[in-house]
């Protein structure tokens, strides 16, 4: 037995199982865990601790817990106490005289048990019953770095589908110096998404709820903080402040109504670690990725969130709570009744009430850098680099099953735009926090200068259109290279062979769909065609070429509903429909349609359709110098730039919509709501537009209007030249950075993908053919 009595205050026992067998104690050459394990002070990594009830007031064994290798641990400690995991150490205060004294005779009665029952049956005591589902979860509840006293703490685990009622885990009331301790049942689900509130109100005698001294908190609380701390496991202790709550409201916007957080997974527990990109729980502070570039100072996101945060910290003061909830109330939607409620009310309607909202900010402000004026709309965006070396001229983006993010890249990475590159030979796979997935960027299967052509099937494998792509200077020869369709598995293995799926009339592909059916639609920019790939069998390829002058430069595909498959086309001006057959239906033009390029359906049978208005694709005799030519001396709004809706009997309203924040529509997504998102390749904006479902939209909306400001979108410095717009099931748009604002030819390509947390109606993915909820 390893016996340490620690300088913070801790007691740690170990007995490695080795040690009871043989009757000798735990030493140096037991190896390396042993020593690990027996650290004073931390939980080691692989234990699961047990706490004991004991004596609530008295220095207790706060839990006995059995590690790899058979190591027997104990830690003991005063009540107030918090366990921590290896690194970020928490020690509780120290031990008196008498506090000591119990401990040493608790740890020796407890090792004692320990040997007796060893020497027993090791084995059995280790497969009998345990309390190892007893779970200890300690934290701080704060405004700014003032203790919050008294407020009422409650572990939830959210509901597991929409509209679910949370089940609360348990609760407490943090002391006078904010901190609280909880003690709960691990959940059966292993995905299950835990939260905490903490909700608070003024002193009776107007002072701040911020005060350290306890504020009661009222059946109807104004002031509810939360934390998210995501799927049931250890975690060391957390703070509850304003900034994790705005973290919270932003990430599970779309999980949570007045009966708290529910929905289903992937999108549920993926918006749960979205919400650790914005702000630490460990700490209240703001998250690494954040805080840091390509975020951080680059772009304006950090500020707003601080600005966020001000805003409620102002009420957590006592100070601006009516104001607050009247100004965060959605057009058409209940008053907030906390704190959090606000914040959601806010990321749900972010162009809503923004000035005076930002004037609350201003009063006393706690968390700095601040934004110095008011934003157009209250939304963050993140950056995403995934390793920080790989994307350059991210094309487009498609998501599988779990939320994760294939994006095609049009280019070698080089972060000098002056540096000559040919087209890139990788794919990129992100995490929904951002990070790649195991062994991504993946490559092989034919990839060479993929653009705008990527889709996932429901089989989830991903596949992607070789245009070609390459930089100025580059020597190689993109032709043979332009001629193909790559295939790859889920764990990004290249199920194409090494020149890719090549039959079928493939040349300059760009955009790929796929439908329920699993077949494939690839749209041959170069070659005034369609690819078809029934149920995926590339052996089975066909070319669809609809009569001469029909379809010129085909560019996006989306399948609706019925199975129809819709394929703009550029250079003719017009949006060509497909039977599920693949036997042409009818060309539509009028409406606006002008030089086309992204389509999507929604739920309904519409297709929406960008016009750039002025863009022309580099395929056929066209080059990128055209393309950059095109945005040289790029207008606010370019003539002809603005959306059509195409009904589904081919008809469009007499005039497409138009409004300041499509300055070069390139991409369109639809959500889950059936509202309408336009990426563009100009303006550093995103536009939300009212779709056909009119009760998703603010009452009063028409079809076609701006929801996003008119007169800006939703804009970001941390936006370029963007084309790809998709929706993942947690609600957030992503959008791909694919040209610099400055495009030099020898390199122009972008190097992030850009994610506005929580702004959307979360989609069911793979999205194959209409969007559908989750």
């Amino acid at each position: 037995m390893i016996t340490t009595f620690g300088n913070d205050g801790y007691v740690t026992a170990a007995l490695s199982a080795g040690a009871i067998r043989t009757g000798r104690t735990a030493a140096a050459d037991d190896g390396p865990e042993a020593g690990a394990r027996a650290g004073p002070g931390r939980a080691p990594e692989g234990c699961t601790p047990s706490p004991d009830p004991g004596n609530p007031g008295a220095a207790r064994v706060v839990s006995r817990s059995r590690c790899a290798g058979g190591v027997e641990r104990f830690l003991c400690r005063p009540a107030s106490g918090c366990l921590s995991r290896p690194g970020r150490p928490v020690p509780p205060p120290p031990m008196n005289g008498p506090d000591m004294r119990r401990c040493r005779s608790a740890l020796l009665l407890a090792a004692a048990l320990v040997y007796l029952s060893a020497a027993g049956s090791f084995a059995g005591a280790a497969d009998g019953p345990q309390a190892s589902d007893r779970i200890e979860q300690c934290g701080t509840v704060r405004s700014g770095e003032s203790p919050i006293g008294g407020a009422e703490v409650t572990l939830q685990q959210a509901g597991d589908r929409p509209g679910a009622v949370p089940r609360t885990l348990a609760r407490a009331r943090s002391g006078t110096d904010g901190t609280f301790r909880l003690t709960y049942r691990r959940p059966a689900d292993p995905r299950a998404v835990l939260y905490l509130t903490a909700d608070s109100g003024p002193r009776p005698d107007g002072r701040a709820a911020r005060s350290s001294a306890p504020a009661p908190a009222p059946a109807s609380a104004p002031v509810r903080l939360t934390t998210v701390l995501g799927p049931a496991r250890d975690l060391p202790p957390v703070v509850v402040n304003e900034r994790t709550t705005v973290a919270a409201a932003y990430a599970m916007a779309r999980f949570s109504d007045g009966a708290g957080i529910a929905g289903t997974a992937p999108g549920l527990q993926n918006a749960a670690a979205i919400s650790h990109n914005l702000a630490d729980p460990a700490t209240g502070d703001v998250a690494r990725l954040l805080a840091q570039p390509p975020n951080g100072a680059q772009t304006s996101t950090l500020a707003a969130f601080n600005s966020l945060a001000d805003v409620l910290a102002d009420c957590v003061d006592g100070q601006t709570c009516n104001a607050l909830f009247d100004l965060a109330r959605r057009p058409g939607g209940p008053t907030p009744r906390n704190t959090f409620e606000a914040a959601v009310g806010i990321a749900r309607a972010p162009g809503n009430r923004v000035a005076e909202l930002f004037a609350l900010s201003t009063a006393e402000p706690l968390y700095l850098p601040a934004l110095p004026t008011a934003p157009d709309a209250w939304t963050l965006a993140l950056r995403y680099v995934g390793n920080g070396h790989e994307l350059d001229g991210p094309g487009n983006l498609a998501f599988d099953a779990d939320g994760n993010a294939w994006v095609t890249n049009n280019y070698e990475f080089d972060p000098d735009p002056h540096a000559s590159v040919c087209g890139s030979g990788k794919v990129l796979k992100l995490t929904p926090t951002g990070q790649d997935a195991p062994g991504a960027p993946y490559s092989g299967g034919g990839l060479y200068g993929a653009g705008f052509g990527i889709a996932v099937d429901p089989g989830n494998n991903a596949w992607v259109a070789n245009f070609g792509f390459q930089g100025s200077e580059c020597a190689t020869d993109p032709s043979p290279l332009y001629r193909s369709v790559s295939q790859f598995g889920p764990d990004g293995t290249a199920l194409s062979p090494a020149s890719g799926w090549t039959s079928g009339g493939v040349v300059q592909p760009q955009g790929v769909a796929a439908d329920r059916a699993g077949n494939i639609w690839t749209a041959n920019c170069g070659g005034r065609s369609v690819t078809l790939f029934p149920q995926g069998r590339p052996e089975q390829a066909r070319e669809i070429s609809p009569p001469d002058g029909d379809l010129v430069k085909p560019f996006g595909t989306a399948v609706d509903p019925a199975g129809q498959v819709w394929v703009t086309g550029n250079g003719s001006d017009n949006v060509l429909e497909l039977s599920p057959a693949g036997e042409p239906v009818r060309s539509v033009t009028g409406g606006g349609i002008s030089r086309p390029l992204g389509v999507a359906s929604d739920s309904l049978g519409n297709v929406w359709v960008a016009n750039s208005g002025i863009l022309p694709v580099p395929c056929e005799d066209g080059t990128q110098a055209d393309l950059a030519a095109a945005v040289t001396d790029e207008p606010r709004r370019a003539p002809g730039a603005s959306v059509t809706m195409v009904r589904a009997d081919g008809t469009t309203p007499d005039a497409p919509f138009t409004n300041d924040g499509l300055v070069l529509p390139w991409g369109v997504a639809v959500d889950g709501d059936d509202t309408v998102w336009v990426s563009n390749f100009g303006g550093h904006r995103l536009a939300q537009l009212c779709g056909a479902r009119l009760s998703s939209c603010p009452p009063g909306y028409r079809t076609g209007q701006p929801i996003s400001p008119p007169g800006t979108g939703y804009s970001s410095n941390g936006l370029e030249r963007n084309t790809g717009v998709q929706i993942d099931p947690s609600g957030n748009v992503w959008l791909a950075n694919n040209w610099q604002t400055v495009p030099f030819q020898t390199n122009p390509g972008g190097h992030e993908v850009v994610v506005f947390v929580g702004l959307a109606a979360p989609v069911r993915t793979p999205l194959n053919g209409a969007p559908r909820q989750p």
